[in-house]
């Protein structure tokens, strides 16, 4: 009888712990198909940096490289993200006209942690997200806050980062969040071999 006993506390124990570890396997699966379709989702087609430029009313210096933009389409509102590499010295003039009535960008001295997942995530760039990087710094304006010509026109609020990645060049980082169907989505790019 003790052996019966003993035999049935082992099996249920094995139970049990097999359902626990599926709930783990299955819930931590769940959880990276989740995180992998938010990467995914809902990411608008054609979305170039000359658009998102328009769209959110910044310029692009003329000597911007690595230009790079994505919108993404919310259930409540659109996320427009517009990133390009400037020669530093220039950065700090461009920094100058994108800083309302002589506010200044700030050091992120309280970074996110490495595996910070806004909603919409410059990684979809493949950049790093700005607010992980202690040395970036931020800054921000809205619509109605600038006269300058890098900013005057700007139509929604925007976020900005910048951060020097290397001696010379620095990265700025711009993320808007936009009422959605204000202006019409990006066209997607079609290929002649489409």
């Amino acid at each position: 009888m003790r052996r019966t006993l003993l035999i049935a506390m082992a099996v249920v124990v094995a139970v049990a712990a097999a359902v626990v570890g599926s709930f783990a396997y299955f819930g931590d699966k769940a959880l990276s198909d989740l995180d992998r379709q938010e990467k995914e989702c809902c990411w608008a087609d054609g979305a170039t940096p000359e658009w998102m430029s328009e769209v959110i009313g910044v310029e692009i210096p003329a000597s911007a490289t690595d230009r790079r933009a994505g919108y993404k389409i919310g259930s409540r509102l659109d996320t427009g993200l517009l990133a390009f590499t400037l020669p530093s010295n220039e950065a700090e003039k461009y920094l100058v006209a994108l800083n309302p009535g002589g506010a200044v960008t700030v050091e992120n001295l309280r970074p996110q942690p490495k595996d910070y997942k806004p909603a919409a995530a410059f990684a979809h760039l493949g950049l790093p997200e700005p607010e992980t990087i202690r040395e970036a710094r931020r800054g921000g304006f809205c619509d109605g806050d600038l006269d300058s010509p890098e900013g005057k026109e700007a139509n929604y609020c925007v976020k900005l980062f910048a951060h020097e990645f290397k001696p010379g060049s620095t990265r700025i980082y711009l993320r808007s969040t936009i009422e959605p169907a204000v202006s019409p989505l990006p066209t997607p790019i079609v290929s002649a071999g489409d």
